[in-house]
């Protein structure tokens, strides 16, 4: 086996009604705490206050995006997760918490298209209300037969997280669902 680090799908890419690209490595977080309590230690080490439910804050290199009650994950280069857990694990060394680097373990993938397009390919594969999600707003949902997360950063630019092990599925579900002929012209 090799050391060298490798992304789940090379940096995949299909242009069909939508442009879809694995994003290569990606830094990935988890923190699980009393977000209220780890508040400050997230804003000292990040430089981001903690995000309303449902929602992902940015600053410069760093997102921080609302899981669960109990739950942020950290978005940010995957050359710095490891020191970026050092530090929170420092900061919040008196709370009761969790932070992992779950880099390894993740996918993610850029979608961009027209903002209608974009829409209806993901609602294609998904339960979620499409319609309603704003911008900056974190989706847990299915995508078919698997677990993941959507939100737009743009009209015209989502992304999408899920499982390294279910990688290939997602990159094909998504890809099927943006052939050209496919359009449903809903959003």
């Amino acid at each position: 086996m090799s050391d060298a680090m490798q992304s789940a799908l090379a940096e995949a890419q299909f242009d069909g009604a939508i442009m879809i690209r694995e994003m290569g490595l990606q830094g990935m977080i988890t923190l699980r705490a009393d977000l209220a309590k780890a508040a400050k230690a997230v804003k000292k080490v990040t430089g981001l206050a903690m995000p309303a439910p449902r929602m992902i804050t940015t600053g410069q290199g760093v997102q921080l995006a609302w899981m669960s009650p109990d739950e942020v994950m950290i978005l940010c280069d995957h050359a710095s997760a490891d020191g970026l857990v050092a530090d929170l694990g420092a900061a919040l060394a008196s709370q009761h918490h969790l932070v992992v680097n779950v880099s390894d373990a993740r996918a993610m993938f850029a979608l961009s298209g027209q903002a209608g397009a974009l829409r209806d390919v993901i609602a294609k594969i998904t339960p979620a209300d499409i319609t309603g999600l704003g911008l900056g707003e974190m989706r847990r949902t299915r995508m078919q037969q698997v677990a993941g997360a959507i939100w737009f950063e743009t009209e015209t630019e989502a992304r999408v997280i899920c499982f390294r092990s279910v990688a290939r599925y997602v990159f094909d579900l998504l890809a099927v669902s943006a052939q050209p002929g496919g359009a449903v012209g809903y959003h």
